[in-house]
């Protein structure tokens, strides 16, 4: 049974194992590994998604199918070069593991992060997304997100264009 719940810094370990599964399964063969090896580390090592856990100004909710985690996504501070509104959010990590994606876990994280921004005061939300995962593109796209410019995304030495994405609440 899948369940849902705010992320505790012992979950670190366990997210940190996630996310970069998650990255390699959908991304792992855009890079050279050690380009993908260095994001990996920089992203989800200890000094990244784990050491977020105990910032207030972040919050992550998780997907656990019996207590493994199989999802998450992460809400925080807008940080992308530009002037954003005070009261804009950013959804800075949204990951389901490829056996429970169409299985409604994803929705129901979507579900929750427009509800956590609604709560916390935000008029918008404001993320980025790989030029090229069309998939994601339309999920986005049906929960009302546009495309408002792009910015680069580095992975290593490796540097892509993604998409800018903005939604009014």
């Amino acid at each position: 049974m899948i369940t849902y719940r705010d992320a505790r810094t012992i979950d670190g370990p366990a997210l940190s194992v996630m996310a970069r599964r998650s990255f390699t399964e959908t991304f792992g063969t855009l890079y050279p590994p050690s380009d993908l090896d260095a994001f990996l580390d920089e992203a989800f090592g200890p000094n990244g998604l784990p050491s977020q856990l105990s910032d207030p100004d972040f919050t992550i909710r998780l997907a656990l199918d019996d207590d493994r985690i199989i999802g998450f996504v992460k809400m925080g501070p807008v940080t992308f070069p530009g002037e954003w509104r005070p009261d804009a959010i950013e959804l800075y990590q949204f990951y389901v593991l490829a056996p429970w994606q169409g299985q409604g876990v994803a929705q129901e994280l979507m579900a929750w992060a427009l509800e956590h921004s609604r709560n916390h005061g935000a008029k918008e939300v404001i993320l980025s997304v790989y030029v090229d995962n069309h998939r994601a593109h339309r999920f986005y796209e049906r929960y009302g997100f546009r495309d408002i410019g792009r910015i680069a995304f580095r992975v290593g030495e490796t540097v892509d264009d993604d998409n800018l994405m903005r939604l009014v609440l």
